[in-house]
């Protein structure tokens, strides 16, 4: 049996900064204790602020809030950007490269259906991926 994976060669991503990854169907942005922190200077706000006003417990551990349409709450709309983009947690960093979107040729394919730069640009070599992968546990 190989330990090839089917990506061997790498992908191609290119961020278009749509967006996309940022709004939509509800769900988590975990952030850690480090990165909240990093939020809050880069904010210029204290770290008790964030925590209470744009952090949630879920699941034993702590995500961003979101909107009720589900646009994380770092998500300016009419700019169609991130807030806090330099200090965006691992997460939201390592997007597309999350197994869920890359454990078969078919998960790739639906996540390049939802992401415009997931297929495009250059290639990424999969030891870039396999650090990508080891940041995050998606």
């Amino acid at each position: 049996m190989s330990d090839e994976v089917w990506y061997q060669d790498g992908l191609q991503f290119s961020c278009s900064q749509c967006g996309n990854c940022c709004t939509g169907t509800p769900g988590y942005v975990w952030v850690t204790d480090k990165e909240v922190e990093a939020i809050a200077e880069y904010l210029d706000k204290p770290v008790g602020e964030i925590r209470l006003l744009y952090t949630r417990p879920a699941r034993g551990i702590v995500s961003l809030r979101e909107y009720a349409n589900g646009d994380c709450i770092f998500f300016d709309g009419e700019k169609r950007g991130c807030q806090i983009y330099p200090v965006r947690p691992a997460q939201c960093q390592t997007w597309p490269f999350w197994r869920v979107n890359i454990d078969t040729p078919e998960k790739w394919e639906e996540t390049k259906r939802v992401c415009p730069g997931a297929g495009q640009g250059e290639f990424v070599s999969l030891e870039s991926i396999e650090k990508q992968l080891d940041r995050t546990h998606l």
